[in-house]
C-alpha cells in the first residue's frame, strides 16, 4: 500500500485511539511497517503524546539530577528540536503523498515511543538511585540511555523507507547518515538536560583552612601511650573518598565499635575525607595517615600492642582513592602505605581494606607480622557505596554484624563472606570474593592478641570455640566453604 491511499480511520473511544498508538509504536521499534496499519494519527492524540513525552522527559531528567539543580530552558528547547523537525518532515510527506491523514503519522509514532523509552529510563534511573542496580552497570547507563533514543529516530526512518520503497543502499546511506548525526547532536546537547546542576567551585571556607592544623594536632594528641605489660589495641580509620556519605559513616562506626566494645578509647584515630566535615574532623591525606601512623607507633609497646587499620573508599589496582575538593591530593597506594607502615616502626598489624580491588593491596602489604582483611579480590569490584547506605556491603557483614558475634578475626571474616555472598547473589551482583592473609608469625601470635581484644567486648559478645585459630594462612584465601553459602 502507497502513502497516497493510505487510510487511518480514528476508532470512535478516546482510549482505543490511544492503546492503538502505543500498539503501532512498538511495531515500530520492531521495524515493522504494521505500525502504519495501527497508527491513529488525530490531532488531539498528537496533542496528548506531545505532552506525555515532554512530562517523561521532565521527569526523567528530575530522577538524573542532584540535589540543588534548576529547571534548564536550554535543556527544554533541544528536547523539542526533534519532534518540531519530525513534524516538518510529515508535514512535507503529506504534500509529497497528496494525503494530509499522513500529516501527523511520524510524529505521534516518535513521540508514543519517546515517552515509552523516557518511562524506562526513568525507572532504571530511580533504581540507580535507590541503589538496587549492580555497581558495573552505571558505567553503562549512558550508552543503553543514548541506544534508546537511537533506536526509536532510526525504527521510524526504516519503516518510513520501507514504506516509500527506496533501494537498500538509499536505506543504508540514510540510516548511517542518520545515525552520525543523531550521536553527535546528542553528545553536544548532554550537558544540557532539562534539569540542571548550578556549577559551583569547590572552595574552603577560611575558618576551616586553619581549623585543619588544630583538628590533626588535638586528634594526634589524643592518642594515650600504652600500658607496660599487656598487650593493647590500637585503631586507626581513614574515609578516603568525599563525594560519599558511606565512607565517612562506616569509618566512624567501626572506630564506635573499637572504642566501646573492644576498649581502645584514647587509643584510637579517624581521618575523613567528607565534604560536610572540614570544620570537625581532620582531613585524610598521605601526610595526616604518615603523622597518624608515627604518633601510634610512639604510643605503642612494638612488642606488645596491635594496629587495627582500616581504609573506606573506592579503589583501584594497587590504589585507595583520597579525594576532597578543592585540594588536590595523591591517592594512596600500597606500596607508600608498606613503606609508611615500616617507617612508623609499628610491628603487629591487622588491616582491613574496604575498596573496590582491594585484593592488590595484598603482595605489598603481606609480612610475618601482619593480617591482611580486603573487601574484594584485587580483580573483582565490592559494593554497597552509595549515599543512601551507612555502610558497604562488606563493612556492614564484616564490622556490624559478624565481629559483634565471634571472638576471632578468622570466624569473623568466614562469617562475613558467607553474609556478602548472600547479598550479591540476591542483588545478581558478580561475586567480590573478599580475602584474608595471615603472616606466619602473626598466625602464632594472632590467639594471644584476639583474646586481649576480644576479652575487652561486652559479655554480649557470645564466646564460640574457633577451630580455626591455628590453620595455616599464609598466601590469599577465599574461604567459601561455610554453611548455607554457594561456593564461587
Amino acid at each position: 500500500m502507497s502513502f497516497s491511499s493510505q487510510k487511518n480511520i480514528s476508532l470512535q473511544r478516546f482510549s482505543l485511539n490511544f492503546a492503538a498508538n502505543i500498539i503501532a509504536a512498538l511495531w515500530m521499534l520492531v521495524g515493522s511497517t504494521r505500525a502504519f496499519s495501527w497508527v491513529k494519527p488525530t490531532f488531539i492524540q498528537f496533542a496528548v503524546f506531545a505532552v506525555l513525552a515532554l512530562s517523561s522527559n521532565v521527569l526523567f531528567s528530575w530522577l538524573a539530577a542532584q540535589s540543588g539543580s534548576v529547571f534548564n530552558e536550554q535543556g527544554l528547547v533541544s528536547y523539542l528540536i526533534w519532534p518540531t523537525i519530525i513534524l516538518l518532515g510529515g508535514i512535507i510527506l503529506a504534500r509529497r503523498s497528496g494525503n494530509q491523514a499522513l500529516l501527523f503519522v511520524p510524529v505521534i509514532l516518535w513521540l508514543t515511543a519517546d515517552t515509552l523509552s523516557a518511562l524506562l529510563q526513568s525507572m532504571v534511573q530511580f533504581f540507580g538511585s535507590q541503589g538496587w542496580l549492580p555497581d558495573w552497570s552505571y558505567s553503562f547507563l549512558p550508552i543503553l540511555f543514548l541506544l534508546l533514543f537511537l533506536w526509536q529516530t532510526l525504527a521510524l526512518i526504516w519503516i518510513l523507507a520501507r514504506r516509500l520503497r527506496t533501494p537498500w543502499w538509499e536505506r543504508i546511506i540514510l540510516l548511517l547518515g542518520s545515525l552520525a548525526l543523531l550521536t553527535i547532536w546528542q553528545n553536544n546537547v548532554a550537558d544540557q538536560p532539562i534539569f540542571k546542576q548550578v556549577p559551583v567551585q569547590p572552595m574552603i571556607a577560611e575558618a576551616a583552612l586553619y581549623e585543619q592544623p588544630r583538628l590533626l594536632q588535638q586528634a594526634l594528641n589524643s592518642v594515650d601511650p600504652s600500658v607496660a605489660g599487656k598487650s593493647d589495641w590500637y585503631f586507626m580509620g581513614v574515609a578516603g573518598f568525599s563525594g560519599l556519605d558511606v565512607f565517612r559513616s562506616e569509618i566512624n562506626k567501626v572506630r564506635e565499635l573499637f572504642d566501646v566494645r573492644f576498649g581502645t578509647s584514647g587509643r584510637s584515630l579517624a581521618l575523613i575525607n567528607n565534604t560536610y566535615s572540614w570544620l570537625d574532623e581532620p582531613i585524610a591525606t598521605k601526610t595526616s595517615i604518615l603523622r597518624g601512623l608515627k604518633k601510634i607507633g610512639q604510643q605503642m609497646n612494638a612488642d606488645e600492642d596491635v594496629l587495627f587499620l582500616t581504609l573506606s573508599s573506592h579503589g583501584d589496582q594497587d590504589i585507595v582513592l583520597l579525594d576532597n575538593p578543592p585540594l588536590e591530593m595523591e591517592h594512596l597506594d600500597a606500596a607508600w602505605l608498606r613503606e609508611a607502615l615500616d617507617e612508623s616502626g609499628i610491628r603487629w598489624r591487622v588491616i582491613v581494606v574496604s575498596a573496590c580491588y582491594s585484593g592488590s593491596f595484598i603482595d605489598e602489604l603481606a609480612s610475618p607480622t601482619t593480617v591482611i582483611i580486603t573487601a574484594s579480590a584485587a580483580d573483582k569490584m565490592s559494593f554497597g557505596c552509595t549515599n543512601t547506605a551507612e555502610m558497604t556491603y562488606f563493612g556492614q557483614a564484616f564490622f556490624a554484624e559478624s565481629l559483634r558475634e565471634n571472638t576471632s578475626f578468622t570466624a569473623a571474616f568466614k562469617d562475613a563472606i558467607r553474609r556478602v555472598q548472600e547479598r550479591e547473589s540476591l542483588m545478581g551482583f558478580e561475586p567480590s570474593e573478599p580475602q584474608m592473609v595471615i603472616g606466619s608469625l602473626m598466625e602464632t601470635a594472632l590467639p594471644a592478641f584476639e583474646k586481649a581484644l576480644f576479652d575487652q567486648a561486652r559479655p554480649s559478645v557470645r564466646s564460640i570455640t574457633n577451630g580455626d585459630k591455628g590453620a595455616n594462612v599464609t598466601k590469599p584465601i577465599t574461604i567459601d566453604i561455610v554453611e548455607g553459602a554457594e561456593s564461587n
